[in-house]
Protein backbone atom coordinates (compact mmCIF):
# COMPACT_ATOMS: atom_id res chain seq x y z
CA UNK A 1 0.00 0.00 0.00
CA UNK A 2 2.86 2.27 0.69
CA UNK A 3 4.08 2.00 -2.38
CA UNK A 4 0.95 2.94 -4.31
CA UNK A 5 0.31 6.25 -2.05
CA UNK A 6 3.84 7.56 -1.12
CA UNK A 7 4.43 8.75 -4.99
CA UNK A 8 0.91 10.88 -5.00
CA UNK A 9 2.24 12.17 -1.54
CA UNK A 10 5.10 13.68 -2.80
CA UNK A 11 3.22 15.16 -5.85
CA UNK A 12 0.97 17.26 -3.59
CA UNK A 13 4.16 17.42 -1.55
CA UNK A 14 6.15 18.61 -4.64
CA UNK A 15 3.35 20.79 -6.19
CA UNK A 16 2.47 22.57 -3.11
CA UNK A 17 6.17 23.98 -2.95
CA UNK A 18 5.68 24.11 -6.60
CA UNK A 19 3.10 26.97 -6.27
CA UNK A 20 4.80 28.72 -3.56
CA UNK A 21 7.88 28.96 -5.53
CA UNK A 22 6.09 30.39 -8.39
CA UNK A 23 4.57 32.88 -6.29
CA UNK A 24 7.53 34.13 -4.21
CA UNK A 25 9.57 34.82 -7.52
CA UNK A 26 10.38 38.56 -7.06
CA UNK A 27 8.31 41.02 -9.76
CA UNK A 28 11.73 42.53 -11.46
CA UNK A 29 13.20 39.00 -11.77
CA UNK A 30 12.93 37.91 -15.27
CA UNK A 31 11.73 34.46 -14.81
CA UNK A 32 13.71 32.73 -18.00
CA UNK A 33 16.67 33.94 -15.31
CA UNK A 34 14.70 32.47 -12.43
CA UNK A 35 14.55 29.18 -14.27
CA UNK A 36 18.00 29.12 -15.24
CA UNK A 37 19.01 28.35 -11.81
CA UNK A 38 16.07 26.29 -10.90
CA UNK A 39 16.95 24.05 -13.99
CA UNK A 40 20.60 24.25 -12.77
CA UNK A 41 19.64 22.94 -9.55
CA UNK A 42 17.35 20.17 -11.05
CA UNK A 43 20.06 18.90 -13.14
CA UNK A 44 22.41 18.75 -10.13
CA UNK A 45 19.87 16.78 -7.97
CA UNK A 46 18.99 14.49 -10.82
CA UNK A 47 22.48 13.51 -11.31
CA UNK A 48 22.90 13.05 -7.27
CA UNK A 49 19.95 11.04 -7.25
CA UNK A 50 20.73 9.07 -10.34
CA UNK A 51 24.42 7.22 -8.53
CA UNK A 52 22.50 7.22 -5.41
CA UNK A 53 19.87 5.21 -6.34
CA UNK A 54 22.25 2.55 -6.59
CA UNK A 55 21.17 0.74 -10.01
CA UNK A 56 24.53 0.62 -11.21
CA UNK A 57 24.61 1.61 -15.25
CA UNK A 58 26.41 4.58 -17.21
CA UNK A 59 24.88 7.28 -17.61
CA UNK A 60 25.86 7.50 -21.14
CA UNK A 61 24.52 4.13 -21.73
CA UNK A 62 20.83 5.47 -20.36
CA UNK A 63 21.39 8.38 -22.68
CA UNK A 64 21.62 5.87 -25.41
CA UNK A 65 18.04 4.84 -24.53
CA UNK A 66 16.45 8.29 -25.04
CA UNK A 67 13.84 9.02 -27.65
CA UNK A 68 11.57 12.15 -28.77
CA UNK A 69 10.37 12.29 -25.03
CA UNK A 70 12.67 14.28 -22.70
CA UNK A 71 13.10 17.08 -25.20
CA UNK A 72 9.71 17.71 -25.60
CA UNK A 73 9.21 17.17 -21.98
CA UNK A 74 11.97 19.60 -21.21
CA UNK A 75 10.12 22.50 -23.35
CA UNK A 76 6.91 21.09 -21.62
CA UNK A 77 8.53 22.33 -18.16
CA UNK A 78 9.56 25.37 -19.14
CA UNK A 79 5.54 25.99 -20.32
CA UNK A 80 4.57 25.15 -17.13
CA UNK A 81 6.60 27.08 -15.15
CA UNK A 82 6.96 30.09 -16.72
CA UNK A 83 3.23 29.88 -17.09
CA UNK A 84 2.54 29.79 -13.43
CA UNK A 85 5.20 32.56 -12.58
CA UNK A 86 3.47 34.93 -15.37
CA UNK A 87 0.00 34.09 -13.88
CA UNK A 88 0.80 35.20 -10.62
CA UNK A 89 2.62 38.29 -11.59
CA UNK A 90 -0.56 38.67 -13.66
CA UNK A 91 -2.44 38.59 -10.19
CA UNK A 92 -3.94 35.00 -9.96
CA UNK A 93 -3.93 34.39 -6.21
CA UNK A 94 -2.28 30.87 -5.77
CA UNK A 95 -5.59 29.25 -4.16
CA UNK A 96 -7.51 29.56 -7.20
CA UNK A 97 -4.74 29.50 -10.09
CA UNK A 98 -3.64 25.68 -9.40
CA UNK A 99 -7.24 25.01 -9.13
CA UNK A 100 -8.71 26.24 -12.19
CA UNK A 101 -6.10 24.88 -14.58
CA UNK A 102 -6.44 21.87 -12.57
CA UNK A 103 -9.72 21.44 -13.79
CA UNK A 104 -9.42 22.91 -17.36
CA UNK A 105 -6.83 19.75 -17.07
CA UNK A 106 -8.73 17.56 -15.44
CA UNK A 107 -11.07 17.32 -18.68
CA UNK A 108 -8.80 17.37 -21.16
CA UNK A 109 -6.79 14.31 -19.51
CA UNK A 110 -10.21 12.52 -19.39
CA UNK A 111 -10.65 13.47 -23.46
CA UNK A 112 -6.82 13.11 -24.20
CA UNK A 113 -7.08 9.62 -22.50
CA UNK A 114 -10.04 8.51 -24.37
CA UNK A 115 -8.80 9.64 -27.49
CA UNK A 116 -5.08 8.72 -27.33
CA UNK A 117 -5.00 5.77 -25.06
CA UNK A 118 -8.35 4.29 -25.14
CA UNK A 119 -9.79 4.52 -21.58
CA UNK A 120 -13.03 4.08 -21.51
CA UNK A 121 -15.11 7.38 -21.37
CA UNK A 122 -17.87 6.42 -18.30
CA UNK A 123 -21.15 7.81 -16.96
CA UNK A 124 -18.28 8.69 -13.73
CA UNK A 125 -15.89 10.78 -15.79
CA UNK A 126 -18.70 12.70 -17.63
CA UNK A 127 -19.83 13.74 -14.21
CA UNK A 128 -16.64 14.62 -12.71
CA UNK A 129 -15.99 16.75 -16.03
CA UNK A 130 -19.55 18.39 -15.20
CA UNK A 131 -18.75 18.88 -11.60
CA UNK A 132 -15.16 20.55 -12.56
CA UNK A 133 -16.88 23.08 -15.09
CA UNK A 134 -19.49 24.13 -12.65
CA UNK A 135 -16.70 24.25 -10.22
CA UNK A 136 -14.74 26.68 -12.84
CA UNK A 137 -17.78 28.87 -13.06
CA UNK A 138 -18.45 28.96 -8.97
CA UNK A 139 -14.79 29.25 -7.88
CA UNK A 140 -14.18 32.25 -10.68
CA UNK A 141 -17.83 33.93 -10.05
CA UNK A 142 -17.31 37.53 -8.68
Amino acid sequence: MFSYIWPLALVVLSNVMYQICAKSVPQNLNPFASLTVTYAVSLAASLILFFVQGKGGSLLAEYGKLNWVPFVFGLTLVGLEVGFIYAYKAGWQVSTASIVQSAFLAVVLIVVGFLLYREPMTWNKIVGMAVCLVGLVIINYK
